[in-house]
């Protein structure tokens, strides 16, 4: 699993797995939810190796809890999120993790007979930022981000998009552009090979190209979902105008 603060970080992010088993079937307070997220930010920047300054801790604690609901955000396409996780927990390097998602996935792959839930997404999204934060470097940290570049940039740029419309960005919707693929006829296999795939590359450029490989690749990924979104998915205003959800 890991050895040093790394191998505490699941057990760190597990009281987000155990609100989110709670908030799955009773719903529970958003400022609950959110409450127990910064209490595993602030767990998480506790132990980070990385020589922050103070100044900055109150923006690394709210950028941690963003990685938790971007990937909540993204787990709404049958095997999306558990392939990527996968490929970012071998990336980090908690190959247990990367293991119990693989074997997950076999249930979880279109058409899913099992679904991850707040349970799983939210914990996922915080151990993965706490690996993020168990690197000795800045630039060590920067490009594990980097590799979840596909999920991160997805749940982000909506965000912005929402935010430019006037639109309710806390308001459930469906106007990713994984889930705009879908509703524009990709299967639900192919949108997540294409992530798990975008993902892959990220990892592979991270371990043997460094900034010289991972950064052109980053914004080629940029190019194409720009390209994907205009010319495959279905247009962001039909679909917020259709209410598809």
């Amino acid at each position: 699993m890991g050895t040093g603060a790394t191998a505490w970080i699941p057990l760190l992010c597990a009281p987000l797995a155990v609100v989110g088993m709670v908030d799955d079937r009773y719903d529970l307070p958003a400022a609950l939810r959110y409450a127990v997220q910064l209490a595993t930010a602030v767990a998480l920047v506790a132990i980070t190796p990385l020589p922050l300054p103070l100044w900055f801790l109150p923006v690394v604690v709210v950028a941690v809890t963003a990685v938790i609901n971007f990937f909540n955000f993204m787990d709404g396409l049958d095997g999306l999120v558990a392939l990527c996780g996968a490929i970012l927990m071998l990336a980090a390097g908690l190959w247990p993790v990367a293991g119990a998602l693989l074997g997950f996935l076999a249930w979880n792959w279109s058409p899913a007979k099992v679904f991850m839930g707040d349970v799983g997404s939210t914990w996922l999204g915080a151990v993965f930022a706490g690996m993020v934060l168990q690197q000795t470097t800045a630039w060590g940290a920067l490009s594990l981000l980097l590799v979840a570049f596909p999920l991160l940039a997805d749940a982000c740029l909506c965000i912005l998009r929402r935010l430019q419309a006037g639109q309710p960005i806390f308001q459930a919707h469906r106007l990713h552009l994984f889930q705009r693929l879908q509703q524009a006829g990709w299967p639900h296999g192919r949108v997540a090979r294409l992530y798990g795939g975008a993902t892959m590359l990220l990892a592979l450029a991270r371990v043997h190209g460094g900034s010289t490989a991972i950064m052109p690749l980053v914004a080629a990924e940029l190019l194409l979902g720009m390209g994907l979104d205009r010319f495959q998915a279905l247009p962001f205003r039909r679909s917020a105008k259709n209410g598809v959800g």
